[in-house]
């Protein structure tokens, strides 16, 4: 597990820890809240996901979560996660997620993460990234587009939630680009 780093020079990505729940509690506001968190953080529940996260690392689960870093003494701006495994996904795609804590907002460093994590997950053995975002999240659905991701529908997910769906072929990913970034440096 703690050997997984990926990095382009500005955004280093590693696995999301113990470390980090407090800066997670930290940097969690409203739009973390509403487009990815489901509700507000506790202790607790932040703990109990670390746990879970850093148990899908050792054992080389379906889920994938990492912190998203930057700065040449790396904070912790913000996490994405990679789900290999999920009822709306099919054979060989990979659902994508992603949350920036505002301070780090508006300066690109998701987009730089996305392109990171589709390097590693290509390989993972995935052939496809899946953006999953709510119409009403522009931000997210900007970010898809900016990573190389296209629109491909408005689709109803379980439990009925209307998410705008974007892909990317991750083959699309130049060799040569996918092995320098998502090697562990």
């Amino acid at each position: 597990m703690d050997h997984v780093r990926l990095s382009d020079g500005v955004v280093t990505l590693t696995p999301f820890g113990p470390a980090d729940i407090d800066a997670h509690l930290a940097g969690e506001d409203a739009l973390l809240v509403r487009w990815l968190n489901g509700g507000p953080s506790t202790r607790a529940g932040v703990e109990e996901y670390v746990r879970r996260c850093t148990a899908q690392w050792v054992y080389r689960g379906p889920a994938r979560v990492f912190g998203i870093r930057t700065g040449p003494e790396p904070v912790l701006a913000g996490t994405i996660d990679l789900r290999f495994a999920m009822p709306c996904l099919g054979p060989g795609q990979v659902n994508i997620a992603y949350g920036l804590y505002p301070a780090w907002r508006g300066r690109g460093l998701v987009t730089r993460a996305v392109r990171l994590v589709c390097g590693y997950a290509a390989q993972e053995g995935a052939r496809e990234g899946v953006i999953r975002v709510d119409p009403e999240n522009l931000a997210s659905a900007a970010v898809a587009r900016r990573a190389g991701f296209r629109y491909v529908g408005h689709l109803p997910e379980p439990p009925g939630i209307p998410l705008d769906r974007y892909v990317r072929e991750l083959a699309e990913i130049p060799a040569g680009a996918r092995t320098a970034a998502a090697h562990a440096v």
